[in-house]
């Protein structure tokens, strides 16, 4: 089986010291990427640890797919505790940053313990330097790329940072690369704010040699020919259709299709875009660098989730005011759908929808905690009470779109998801539009049949983080294909993708999650039964958790005393 090779390297923040150590016998069965992340976090975090302190731990890895020369593979993994949802979770972002990363030589580096001092720490294949940077205190994401390529002479593709919103803990801020791509969900840009840094940047000449079969080639040379209409309008092509079939969230969840969806849908999008954008080594080039002549402004976006959030979810019909929102989340380090949706929450108590002003101005609030701002900071979970709305969450975690009110197995699978309200998690929303070929599709009411196949897509996806392949390669990589790149059955694969998330399961019912945690903030014919049956299919108890026998049996982790 393919997998990552190199030592994991240790960061120290509170001594300013590193060492890095041999961990071949967790590569050999992790893969890379998330599997890998999962794996240290669980083992080295402490299950009562504070997600803002020094013993969280966070850690960034490749997979070995990022050796290779194949689209959809300019990708990566950052893992750690949640400030947003309390628990474990991966979020992955593309871009240009994975192979600077692979050219320090290490598989994984972890971060850990806190700065006394703001500092950007630089990676190499030849060590490690800590840098204090008090003239940077809540800088812009673009001032800091720009302060890092002025002084040591590296892109915006060598660099994670976090924004003023990271350094404010604000729980849902995001760790930026490339500038305007995002580690996005769960707040990690709060975790690494917490600790101290501003940045950490990757260089070196020492990537580890991976041999990827052939197939890579058939793969990239596909993408490259494809006329997909993402090349055109990114994710933002479905936002039409979604209206259409009643998926779309529409002012703070209160309706399920935006009458203004012709002003803001993909065709507007494409209308603004105005070059072509992609990730790293990626044919398929699916990105989205917009402008708007008028004003001046540009940014890379929206994807649908965004607009979303910013549009349909917050009552605003003008694509340059969501465009405008997209840009600021990305200077000041937020995740787009978690900020949208608390925006949009503070919209529905203020009966304010539509109002893009004041939407701008509480984004840079949040951002700097001020005002207003500092509540809205802590999220939705944590603040519905205080204005009067329902807890549109799961976990903690903000919901993402296709709403699960119409698309019944998607709602599941925000309930089972160990991320909290996430579409990507189980990614089941193509198969209930459809997306996807006709027998394969799923009807959209009810939960007949579907929990197996939920967990099976878990299963796969944690595979995709971990190797780490992008998940819009669906309609190039099968299952005969995932398992020809990492040599490896497919079915050995979903055992290993289903470890991966048992493993996160088992730290989070360390924590106190349990099923009173799968629940949905609207009602899903047959949800209960399909729950079960969820939970029976992974081989967990009905309650929830996991059997501590069971981690230590299939992943190696010892079981509870």
């Amino acid at each position: 089986m393919k997998h990552v090779h190199g030592p994991l390297l240790t960061i120290d923040l509170g001594e300013h010291r590193s060492e890095s150590e041999e961990i071949d016998d967790v590569l050999e069965r992790s893969i890379g990427g998330r599997a890998l992340g999962t794996r240290l976090a669980h083992d080295r975090i402490p299950f009562d640890a504070d997600p803002l302190g020094a013993e969280n731990r966070l850690y960034f890895a490749t997979g070995p797919l990022q050796h290779s020369t194949m689209s959809f593979t300019g990708r990566m993994s950052a893992t750690g505790l949640s400030p947003l949802t309390d628990g474990l979770l991966s979020s992955n972002a593309g871009g240009f940053l994975s192979r600077n990363f692979t050219g320090t030589g290490y598989s994984a580096v972890e971060v850990t313990g806190a700065s006394d001092e703001l500092v950007v720490v630089h990676v190499t294949d030849e060590g490690v330097e800590f840098e204090p940077v008090p003239d940077l205190a809540e800088a812009t994401v673009s001032e800091t790329c720009a302060y890092v390529e002025d002084e040591h002479g590296l892109g915006s593709e060598h660099t994670v940072v976090v924004g003023p919103a990271g350094e404010n803990e604000v729980r849902y801020a995001s760790i930026m690369t490339s500038e305007e791509r995002a580690f996005g969900r769960g707040g990690l840009g709060a975790v690494l704010g917490a600790k101290g840094v501003k940045a950490i940047t990757f260089d070196g000449d020492s990537t580890r040699d991976v041999e990827i079969p052939p197939l890579q080639m058939e793969i990239h040379g596909e993408a490259g020919r494809s006329d997909h209409v993402m090349k055109r309008q990114g994710t933002t092509s479905v936002a039409e259709y979604a209206n259409t079939v009643d998926a779309l969230p529409t002012r703070y969840f209160s309706e399920l299709s935006f009458e203004h969806i012709d002003d803001i849908k993909g065709d507007r999008v494409e209308e603004k875009k105005y070059k072509k954008g992609t990730c790293s080594a990626c044919a398929f080039a699916c990105k989205l660098p917009t402008r708007d002549e008028e004003s001046g402004l540009e940014t890379e976006g929206p994807e649908y989730e965004t607009l979303m959030a910013f549009g349909s979810n917050s009552g605003v019909d003008d694509i340059v005011d969501v465009m405008k929102s997209n840009k600021l989340c990305d200077e000041l380090g937020l995740d787009t759908i978690s900020a949208g949706d608390v925006v949009a929450a503070y919209l529905a108590s203020e009966d304010e929808f539509g109002n893009a002003e004041l939407i701008h101005e509480t984004v840079e609030k949040i951002a700097y905690r001020e005002g207003i701002g500092d509540t809205l900071a802590e999220g939705v979970d944590r603040i519905h009470d205080e204005l009067g709305v329902e807890n549109w969450s799961v976990k903690g975690m903000e919901f993402s779109a296709h709403d699960g009110r119409t698309l019944n197995g998607q709602g599941l699978a925000f309930a089972t998801s160990n991320r909290g309200a996430d579409h990507m998690y189980a990614e089941f929303y193509p198969y209930e539009y459809p997306l996807v070929d006709a027998e394969k599709a799923f009807e959209k009411e009810g939960l007949e049949e579907k929990p197996p196949k939920i967990v099976e897509l878990e299963n796969v996806n944690a595979i995709k983080d971990s190797a780490v392949l992008c998940k819009f390669s669906r309609s190039f990589v099968d299952e005969e294909r995932l398992s020809t790149l990492l040599d490896a059955e497919y079915d050995e694969l979903l055992d290993i993708g289903g470890e991966v998330v048992a493993l996160e399961r088992h730290f989070n019912n360390q924590r106190g999650f349990d099923r009173g945690d799968d629940r949905l903030p609207y009602e899903v014919p047959g949800f209960d039964d399909g729950l079960s049956e969820y939970y029976e299919e992974r081989g967990w108890n009905d309650d929830g958790t996991v059997p501590d026998a069971a981690i230590g049996d299939e992943s190696g982790v010892p079981a509870d005393d």
